[in-house]
């Protein structure tokens, strides 16, 4: 049972209409529209209920390479997708920058890294990611279990590195924030300066 997290109701915002609340920990989960690289168009309104982590990579960034390549990231999207957890990946790179790539492309990197994302989602015109502010590449954030409240929001862990051996010596803020709320609390810190290469906006 929650003892701090109270429900509040969904934000709901369209891809394309400006967010008026600030995108913070505490603060309602702006809702959004985007299409898959599997075809499908998916809302974050669709997980009502359950806890989603929502993940902002570009796959030409060192960054997120250090937790492909080392299989950190895919170790957290399975645990917690075998949780019954969403995890939603979205790529904001815009045609023509780094990191964009084409729905096929998308799935042919899912498959090539054995990542396990609940979906991939494609944010061609950055639409989403600035709604939520995300900066870098990787930029976390997650979505309590009523699916209404940021819960945290930054850093994958707490060395900005792009070395594969920083990450063991590391706080993943994904995982202490996922315990917090598994006991009803909020994560501290719920909130910390994300690192990684620049969104491709």
């Amino acid at each position: 049972m929650r003892k701090l997290l109270a429900p509040i109701a969904l934000l709901a915002l369209s891809v394309g209409t400006v967010a008026q609340a600030k995108v913070a920990p505490g603060n309602p989960a702006p809702d959004f529209t985007l299409p898959s690289a599997s075809g499908e168009t998916i809302s974050l309104s669709d997980f009502s209920g359950k806890t989603v982590i929502l993940e902002w990579t570009n796959h030409g960034c060192p960054f997120v390479q250090k937790h492909y390549d080392s299989g950190n990231m895919q170790s957290l999207q399975t645990q917690y997708t075998g949780d019954e957890v969403v995890w939603l990946s979205i790529i904001s790179s815009a045609p023509g920058k780094q990191g964009h790539v084409t729905p096929d492309k998308a799935l042919a990197l899912t498959t090539s890294r054995e990542a396990a994302p609940t979906h991939v989602l494609l944010d061609e015109d950055g639409t989403v990611g600035k709604m939520y502010g995300a900066k870098t590449t990787p930029h976390m954030y997650v979505i309590d279990e009523e699916g209404t409240m940021l819960s945290y929001m930054g850093a994958i862990d707490s060395v900005p590195s792009a070395d594969k051996a920083d990450i063991d010596m590391a706080t993943n803020y994904v995982k202490t924030s996922m315990a917090a709320l598994a006991q009803g609390e909020l994560p501290d810190p719920a909130s910390t300066r994300p690192y990684g290469c620049s969104v491709k906006y």
